[in-house]
């Protein structure tokens, strides 16, 4: 099963968002970078909650897309945890982590992608 893409990132924006993960961000790169078409930004508010939220990323993705992540880093600190799958790279910050290295600041010129989180159309496993 093949998505696009934006689909994988909304897939992993919806599973984001089922384990509470706030401040949920999709910035569109298709413009702006050859590394990746896509950075979906969210925190978690604890190392529990980032490693149920990074846990519930990779299962959604890969039940909806077949996807599994390139690589997975940060994951012992989990203060920042990236999840590489090609052009959709997932970045799970604690707050205060997010707070220093502002992602969307510094790709300020990237347009953001409305994602109607809980507006009921989501992903199923």
């Amino acid at each position: 099963m093949s998505v696009t893409p934006l689909e994988l990132a909304r897939i992993a924006a919806a599973a984001a968002d089922d384990k509470k993960a706030s401040d949920v961000v999709l910035l569109d790169l298709t413009k702006q970078s050859d590394v990746c078409d896509y950075f979906l930004v969210c925190t978690a508010s604890n190392r529990r909650l980032s490693d149920a939220v990074v846990e519930e990323i990779e299962a959604k993705v890969l039940a909806n897309s077949g996807a599994k992540p390139l690589s997975i880093e940060g994951r012992e600190e989990s203060t920042w945890v990236l999840m590489d799958y090609g052009s959709v790279v997932v970045h799970v910050f604690l707050p205060e982590t997010r707070d220093y290295y502002r992602l969307e600041r510094l790709w300020g010129d990237a347009p953001r992608v409305e994602l109607g989180l809980g507006e009921g159309a989501r992903p199923t496993d």
